[in-house]
Formats: C-alpha cells, structure tokens, sequence
C-alpha cells in the first residue's frame, strides 16, 4: 500500500490550516470540529490513522470500533485524552508532539506580565473609549530588579528563566524536583525550595503539569507564604491554582494581580464567575501555545510520525506506555 493510500483521518483542524495537510495528504479526511466518540466512530470506521488534538477524546470504545486503527497521533504534549492501555492491547501505536512551541508559551508570560503591570489595556480603554490621553493611575510597575519566581523550570520554565533574568535583569529563583545544574548556569536561574521561592518572590509564573500532587499547589496555606502584593502568572494548567483561595487573596490584596491562561474550570466558566469578574485579574483564553510557529511544528512533527510509521522507520515521537 502507497502513502496516499492510507485512510488517514485529521480532527480539530482549523481553516487555515487545511490547504497544508492537503497538500502532503491528498486524500486524508479533514474534519474542522471535534467529535464526540460516537461521531468518531461513525465518521471514521475505517480510519488507519487518526491525527487529533486535545478535545477528542479517543476511548477504548473509540480504539476498539476501528478495525482497521494502527496509529494515533495527537498534536500536542499531553495524551491523556487517549486510552494508552486500550491502544497497546490492540497493538495501536500512539504519537504525540513533546515540544511545538515551548518559546512561544514563555513570551506570553511576559506579553501578560507587561499587558498587566504596564496598564496596557486600561490604557487603551482610556483612549478608544473616553479620548482621554492621561496617565494619571496608570503607573505601572517595571520587571527590572524584581524577583521572578518560576515554579517548574523544565522546557517552558527555563526559557521564561532566560528571558526573565537576560532581557529584563531579574533575580531569578526556580523550584523544580529534578535539579540541573548546568540548565540552571545556563539559563541564569538559582534553585531553591518551594517555600523559599513563594516567600522572596515578587512575581511567580507556574509551569508544572498538573498531577495529583501538583492540584492546587498554590491553595490557601501556599498563598499565605508569599510576600504581600505578589503577582501570579500561569500559564500551565487551571487546576494547579485553588480558585477560590486565589479569589479571597486577590480581593484582599494580598496578590496585587493574577495573569491567567488557563483556568480551573475552563469548560464551565460560570465556576470561575468570581475570578472573572476582578479587575486586577488578566484572563487570556488558553492561547499561549498559540502562534505561528508553534502551530507548523505541531503539524510537521505528527507527519513525521505518519511517515515513518507508514515507512517502517524508527517511529519519530512514539509515546512509551
């Protein structure tokens, strides 16, 4: 069978995005939206390759539907939207994309960081809307000499490190369970312990994944550690942060302001209604990854996995489970 042959199923595809996959794909079916598992099943029966991102969710009764299912990949980091166990009892082989875009997540950090503490979008308002051109209290607050706190100095973690403490001359201290010595020396930052980092940071930027022991890392008796006026910053997952404690501390001013990316309750807002509703909180709608770059390699690196699958090479990104 030739490559083009394949019955090779694309989901979650946006409009832009559909001339490059047919142009390497011809043939593949390219569906826009995402599918419910049932909508999987019946619209991709006899799919041999399913290429999907993070809202489709490929579960055992999706697996065991597709006779004919030999690969999964999906374009992004995480997998837990795919039953791994289900996958390898039916010899499926599963592919995700480890690194599209890690820079692209650390420079959004700072586009909120400076959005917030620069008074960028009330700025704006100001202007568009009451044609005022005052700066009266719109001081803002300058990154330089600050202490930037990064909690997880991983890929993501330690590019915020560089950028922190090169570009803007922060002190840079970072908590991580696996310590590395070169990648610290490397990218400017010190490690210390949890406490020690809440406690002496301005300013903290999350970039762990959310694990059980990582839910709700910043709760209640976390916050109480960290200096009074404190910034938060995450662009990681909304679980890590306990909303409601970030909510009591942001009115009490405790925390001067949260810079959020993601929340906990992301697929009900109206749980967040309270978080929302603060005016020293910045939400941006999970779109950190979310640039060019960061998008081309999402998709190049999943062709090279159904490449090399198809051709019987080494297969590039295969998930270990």
């Amino acid at each position: 069978m030739q490559l083009e042959d394949m019955k090779i199923y694309f989901l979650e595809v946006e409009n832009e995005d559909e001339f490059l996959l047919k142009s390497k794909y011809p043939r593949a079916r390219i569906f826009g939206s995402k599918l419910d598992e049932d909508e999987i099943i019946k619209n991709c029966l006899d799919a041999e390759v399913l290429c999907v991102f993070i809202h489709s969710r490929i579960s055992q009764k999706v697996i065991n539907a597709l006779p004919n299912l030999k690969l999964i990949v999906t374009r992004s980091v995480g997998y837990d939207h795919i039953d791994l166990t289900a996958a390898r009892q039916k010899n499926v082989v599963v592919c995700n994309v480890p690194d599209y875009g890690s820079h692209v997540i650390a420079e959004h950090v700072f586009a909120l960081l400076l959005s917030g503490l620069r008074h960028v979008n009330l700025g704006g308002l100001r202007v568009v809307q009451d044609l005022d051109f005052s700066y009266s209290g719109l001081r803002g607050t300058a990154l330089k000499g600050k202490t930037l706190g990064i909690v997880g100095a991983g890929r993501i973690g330690k590019i915020v490190a560089r950028i922190g403490s090169l570009g803007f001359l922060m002190n840079v201290l970072a908590f991580d369970p696996l310590e590395d010595s070169d990648v610290a020396l490397e990218n400017h930052f010190q490690y210390t312990d949890l406490e020690t980092l809440l406690s002496k940071s301005d300013i903290i930027s999350l970039h762990c994944p959310l694990l059980q022991e990582t839910k709700h890392l910043i709760d209640e008796n976390a916050i109480k550690k960290m200096k009074n006026g404190a910034v938060i910053v995450n662009t990681s997952r909304g679980g890590v942060i306990d909303t409601n404690a970030l909510v009591e501390a942001l009115k009490s001013k405790k925390i001067s302001c949260a810079f959020l990316d993601v929340l906990e309750h992301e697929n009900n807002l109206n749980k967040d209604r309270d978080l929302l509703d603060l005016k020293n909180v910045i939400i941006t709608p999970h779109i950190a990854f979310y640039a060019d770059d960061s998008m081309g390699k999402m998709y190049s690196e999943s062709f090279l996995s159904i490449d090399s699958f198809r051709n019987g090479e080494f297969i590039v990104n295969k998930v270990e489970s």
